[in-house]
């Protein structure tokens, strides 16, 4: 009997090979992931949460090797806290998202993490900020990171409208990364999303058998093998006759 070489298949280390994205609307933002963690192709995790809180409205989504990406956003959490006592006042998003920033540069040699950072302050409102690998800072109205976004680019470029109220930017998330996801081998299991609001954060939970469902191929090559042999089969009975 065969056996699977388990080592082989858990070379290398814990990686968040993923799908996260965060998507500005109207009053607030709306932050979602997959949920598949990987040890080389073994999958280690199906339901890892890579939504991360770090103060009471702002969130990160992470990428990129787990034990990198949850040892930042520990940090980035312990430093907010202070900020805020040391202030008397929340953190706007754009510290937080600079706070990621420096860690993320100033160790981008040892380091192997991408990062969305994105929630709600009194001073802009909503707001969305991506930390790729390397250590660079963007603001944009929606971001995209991981293995699965090189997938669905395209979908986002064609879909995404300013303006959007809560419901249609939980229906775009949603919809980008189930895409993402049927796609990429390193993205899978379930949807997790966050909407962060002045008021509140709620979280979304869309389990992998209600994920929505687009067009997903069909086999065609064993169909064509089928009927050459069927009208193979049947010229040769026609030449014996």
């Amino acid at each position: 009997m065969e056996t699977i070489d388990i080592a082989r298949l858990k070379s290398g280390e814990v990686n968040l090979g993923t799908s996260i994205m965060a998507v500005q609307f109207d009053g607030g933002v709306v932050v979602g992931a997959d949920s598949r963690t990987t040890t080389g192709s073994y999958i280690a995790n199906r339901v890892t949460d890579k939504l991360t809180h770090v103060h009471d409205r702002i969130y990160c989504c992470r990428s990129g090797s787990a034990a990198d990406t949850q040892a930042i956003a520990d940090i980035v959490h312990y430093y907010l806290q202070i900020h805020t006592q040391t202030t008397g006042s929340a953190p706007s998003v754009h510290t937080a998202a600079t706070m990621f920033q420096k860690l993320c540069y100033d160790n981008k040699d040892a380091l192997s993490a991408g990062i969305i950072v994105a929630g709600w302050d009194k001073e802009v409102g909503p707001s969305v900020y991506n930390i790729p690998l390397g250590g660079g800072l963007f603001r944009q109205p929606w971001a995209i990171g991981g293995s699965g976004s090189t997938y669905v680019y395209g979908y986002c470029d064609a879909t995404y409208k300013e303006g959007w109220g809560r419901d249609e930017t939980v229906e775009f998330v949603k919809n980008t990364l189930a895409l993402a996801m049927s796609r990429d081998g390193s993205s899978g299991g379930v949807i997790r999303m966050c909407v962060i609001t002045e008021d509140k954060v709620e979280r979304l939970f869309i389990p992998g058998d209600q994920l929505p469902k687009f067009w997903q191929g069909k086999e065609v090559l064993g169909t064509d093998i089928k009927k050459d042999a069927d009208l193979a089969a049947a010229v040769a009975m026609a030449v014996d006759a």
